[in-house]
């Protein structure tokens, strides 16, 4: 069985795909490109598919993991393109390699977030920012299905600043961009609870809604304080270990008796 791990976007009008919405769109996608999947034993069985981490409803996302289960080995990269020309505009694979190792959702430790907050100044921002690094405890709530929820917003946070908004932005209209981030901690710490943080140690409250996109996920590292590559440790692992058959298979092609 080979493994593959994706990772993909949701950008633009799919940041409001719900995960089920997704899911759907990629086994739709993954019967269009004709993978071969392994599939679950049982009366129902289904897609050997591994989510791990996905973004709230909302949010937009240029970092989003899953993990397939393959009965037959395929080219990584061939696969990639395919599943991605099966999946909408903003559904976007960005990146393909085979599990060679273990624990991926293990290396999700934390995230990057960018926040856009529209008719904010970044002035007001940054002493927003201020204060709530330098409260000890930042309590928040949060609705659950078990109802309102309070915890310490603060603890989960490892890097919170305020950021040049982008030159093309209008001049006579106040943007401020936020970069945060967060470790992912039990409960986890949304980018809507920092946000609520904000407003508790700042009376920060953007007019209107805040765009919110992660821009990556993956392992954290304390001394510097960046999140890394999460697939960075199987593209290590592929160019230290044979070819598969899938890699076999592509290097004889050429020496077959003709082409396709």
């Amino acid at each position: 069985m080979q493994r593959i791990r994706l990772r993909y976007t949701k950008r633009g009008r799919l940041r409001f795909t719900s995960h089920r919405d997704f899911q759907r769109a990629f086994e739709r996608a993954l019967r269009r490109a004709d993978v071969p999947m392994a599939y679950s034993a049982g009366f129902t069985p289904h897609p050997k598919v591994s989510y791990a981490n996905a973004a709230p409803t909302g949010t937009g996302s240029e970092a989003e993991y899953l993990e397939i289960a393959l009965t037959a080995p395929r080219d990584v990269g061939e696969l990639r393109e395919l599943l991605d020309e099966s999946l909408p505009d903003g559904l976007d694979i960005t990146d393909a390699v085979e599990a060679r190792t273990s624990g991926l959702a293990d290396r999700l430790q934390a995230s990057v977030w960018e926040m856009r907050l529209d008719g904010v100044s970044p002035e007001d921002a940054q002493k927003a920012v201020d204060a709530f690094l330098a409260a000890e405890s930042v309590e928040v709530q949060r609705r659950t299905k078990n109802g309102m929820r309070s915890f310490d917003a603060r603890s989960a946070v490892a890097g919170l600043q305020a950021v040049p908004a982008p030159s093309d932005r209008p001049q006579d209209k106040p943007c401020a961009i936020l970069r945060l981030v967060v470790r992912h901690l039990t409960p986890a710490v949304r980018p809507d609870d920092v946000l609520s943080g904000l407003r508790a140690v700042a009376d920060l409250a953007p007019p209107v809604p805040a765009a919110v996109t992660r821009l990556a996920q993956g392992l954290f590292d304390e001394e510097s304080g960046t999140v890394t590559d999460p697939l960075a440790p199987d593209r290590e692992a592929v160019t230290a270990a044979p070819p598969t058959a899938a890699g076999l298979t592509t290097a004889k092609a050429p020496e077959g008796a003709g082409s396709a």
